[in-house]
């Protein structure tokens, strides 16, 4: 039977621009109740980057009052009587995705083929800083409670602690899909681009799924020994060796990029490609992406693409692997009270390499 009570919301709340080490905590009106949601009591909850371009609107205008945080782990304490999968007590999970249109608007094609995560119709709703179809706003996961879809809602496996899987739920999932959707596993050289809390997820997939050669890729060699630990093979620094692009060019067949910045050596990475390789971007820059040439990837049939989260199930299939492999993520727990402080840590890049804030009240 669906549990009726209803919790009280109160989160780490951003009330402009400048609110990067100054969130307030409030309360706050979640999405309206409906018989397909789940509530789930928060007990952890990873910082990602996005969480840091959305509180100073650098993708664009944030609609404050807001509460970030989607990579939320905790108890569900109340599921609505048309969720099934999901039951009160169960320990469960939201990443950065809280609904779709599920074709309850149109007819779609991404929802129909259990691509959710590629859903652009109405109704599609992150899960903070967005609009629900009863127009409830989306609020996350620096906080006590989260109300979300029960669709997009996941149990967190037996033997996966909850601090590791937090971030799996958008750091995690940002890397695992673009690696599985393009074959990585025996036979392929893999690149990750950014050695850092996306990144460090990369060469921990890579491995697990087999690939032959994993090479971290980094500015500095300041994170050599920490890629090596991680699990890579190898390890080039882009700006401590000016012949790093002539030692490694046609080395690796399938490249994922973590890097969310405008000025980095694009057409470079390009050319670490052998013959129909491929660059996925994961990274989303606030500003536009380097200029690349036709003659950067027509000659050797290389391909620059895209990826964005994944679907529910994948996200399942994920924490599953995980669970199985034993994959042991970097993570740093931190505190909810200290959010402020934490999220200037992260600001400055300081995170080795995910901080998770702990919900000392639920835990």
């Amino acid at each position: 039977m669906a549990s009726t009570n209803e919790p009280s919301f109160q989160g780490w709340v951003a009330l402009d621009e400048h609110s990067i080490g100054h969130l307030k905590w409030q309360s706050y009106e979640p999405k309206p109740w409906e018989e397909t949601d789940v509530d789930i009591e928060i007990t952890h909850c990873g910082i990602c980057g996005s969480d840091l371009h959305t509180l100073r609107s650098g993708w664009g205008p944030t609609m404050y009052p807001a509460v970030v945080g989607h990579e939320i782990v905790g108890r569900a304490v109340r599921v609505g009587s048309q969720v099934k999968h999901v039951k009160v007590g169960d320990r469960v999970g939201v990443g950065a995705q809280s609904d779709s249109c599920l074709n309850r608007t149109t007819q779609c094609g991404d929802c129909s083929s259990g691509q959710e995560n590629m859903c652009t119709n109405h109704g599609r709703c992150d899960t903070y800083n967005g609009v629900y179809l009863n127009g409830g706003k989306s609020y996350g996961g620096y906080g006590d409670y989260n109300r979300c879809p029960g669709h997009f809602v996941v149990k967190i496996p037996e033997g996966l602690d909850s601090a590791d899987a937090a971030p799996m739920l958008c750091a995690g999932i940002t890397t695992y899909a673009p690696l599985k959707n393009n074959g990585c596993g025996p036979g392929k050289r893999v690149g990750i681009i950014g050695v850092g809390g996306l990144g460090h997820f990369g060469i921990l997939w890579a491995k697990a799924f087999g690939a032959d050669r994993v090479v971290g890729i980094s500015r500095r060699e300041a994170k050599r020994a920490n890629a090596l630990q991680i699990g890579a093979d190898d390890y080039i620094a882009t700006a401590d060796d000016e012949n790093w692009l002539k030692k490694n060019a046609g080395t690796l067949d399938l490249i994922v990029c973590t890097i969310s910045s405008s000025k980095m050596p694009l057409r470079e990475y390009l050319g670490l490609l052998d013959t129909n390789g491929r660059m996925i971007q994961v990274g989303a820059p606030e500003g536009p992406l380097p200029t690349i040439m036709a003659f950067d990837f027509i000659p050797k049939g290389k391909s620059l693409g895209g990826s964005c989260i994944g679907p529910p199930w994948q996200i399942q299939e994920m924490l599953d692997f995980a669970a199985k492999k034993g994959i042991k993520p970097w993570v740093e727990k931190r505190s909810m009270k200290d959010v402020n402080a934490t999220l200037i840590d992260m600001e400055k890049e300081l995170a080795r390499y995910r901080y998770v804030l702990v919900n000392e009240s639920h835990v």
